[in-house]
This record gives structure tokens, C-alpha cells and sequence, in this order.
């Protein structure tokens, strides 16, 4: 996993702070979906993670496309989000588990990657296909490590954030994308090529 990420995510950096929610980006632009390189590194949180989940990392998809973005589907990502940033609380692995990069279904307590997962988990008990449901990592502008789920749409690829109630484009948000879930298989990774930011470069190692 990148160096920077791995030191850093997990790190206080996931956890949240709170804004008003606020209308879709309705219209389409010419980055509203992400570019993506090669497979890349699995995180090892994810690794872990996958380890206690196997069937939850090995759902293959072999033509997905986006979700078509209806008003219903977009009331659907907001109730999700909002619900998840508020039930739970933000708090470290280390603070809490004792031990870093512990990826899992928070209950009441939980670091960016365990928001992602319930997020993840609560649209797909709702009919989403796991295909445009993708953990994503990336860094914030500090360069501290981050995570957010990336909802793949015909319009845009968006990011359910617990930094951030508002749900924005991908690229629209002020971070460095870094890796993220493959849409054709749950357990594997895909580099991302973020036009935008310095940050990204040896994500393959």
C-alpha cells in the first residue's frame, strides 16, 4: 500500500466533521467520471477485512455500467449518508481497537473505512449492485490518509464522504484519489488517475 496511506489512514484524519446537506450535481461534465490506470495494490485493511468476509470480496461482474441516477436513487445516497454520519461516532482504530487498519461494520464507533462499509452495506440491502459501490482511497489536502465510497452513476462518480454531508462529484471534492475498488471484482484494486492532483504517482507498488 502507498506509504503515505498506510501511515495515515486510520489516522484522525477520518474522522468527521458535519455539514448541511446539499442538492445533486445534476449535470454532466467531461471529469465527472474517474479515470482509471491499472490494478494496483489491495489495502491491507481491505486485505484483513476480506479474510473475515471472503464472499463479500470475490462479487464479479463482468460488464457492469453505471447506475442509471433517478431522484429516488439520489434521496436514497443522501438518507445513507446522512444516516451513517450521524449514528456513528468517529473514532481511531488505535483509540478504539487497539490495533491499526482494522476495517469492519461499525456499531456505534468507527474511522473513515468502517463509515464507507456501512454505507456500502446499507445501499446494497436497498438493491444497489456492489459493481458501482467502491471503497476509495485517497488523500486530504493535508496529506493525511482518507477513504470515502465512490457511487459509480451515469452522471457522475460521487463520493459519500463522513467528512462531509454535502454529496459531490468525485472531482469537485478538493482530494488526491488514490486507488479504489475494481467495479468487475470486489476483492481486487484499480489505480486511478487524478488529473487534478501531484499527489498520485507510485500507486502501483
Amino acid at each position: 500500500m502507498n506509504k503515505i496511506i498506510s501511515k495515515t489512514i486510520g489516522a484522525a484524519a477520518c474522522i468527521g466533521f458535519y455539514l448541511l446537506s446539499g442538492a445533486a450535481a445534476w449535470a454532466i461534465t467531461p471529469n465527472a467520471h474517474m479515470k482509471l490506470l491499472g490494478q494496483t495494490s489491495q489495502p491491507i485493511g481491505h486485505y484483513d477485512y476480506c479474510k473475515t468476509y471472503p464472499k463479500d470480496c470475490n462479487i464479479r461482474s463482468a460488464a457492469s455500467k453505471p447506475v442509471k441516477l433517478t431522484r429516488a436513487r439520489w434521496a436514497q445516497m443522501v438518507e445513507v449518508n446522512n444516516y451513517a454520519n450521524r449514528k456513528v461516532i468517529p473514532v481511531t482504530d488505535l483509540e478504539y481497537y487497539k490495533r491499526e487498519e482494522y476495517w469492519t461494520y461499525p456499531k456505534n464507533y468507527g474511522d473513515c473505512e468502517d463509515y464507507v462499509l456501512l454505507k456500502r452495506k446499507m445501499l446494497m440491502d436497498k438493491g444497489w449492485s456492489a459493481s458501482n459501490l467502491l471503497i476509495t482511497v485517497l488523500t486530504l489536502p493535508d496529506g493525511n490518509g482518507h477513504a470515502v465510497l465512490t457511487v459509480r452513476t451515469d452522471r457522475a462518480d460521487y463520493a459519500l464522504d463522513n467528512l462531509n454531508d454535502k454529496i459531490l462529484p468525485w472531482d469537485k471534492t478538493e482530494y488526491g484519489y488514490i486507488k479504489r475498488q475494481s467495479s468487475r471484482h470486489s476483492g481486487k484494486w484499480i489505480a486511478i488517475n487524478d488529473w487534478r492532483s501531484k499527489i498520485v504517482g507510485a500507486t502501483t507498488n
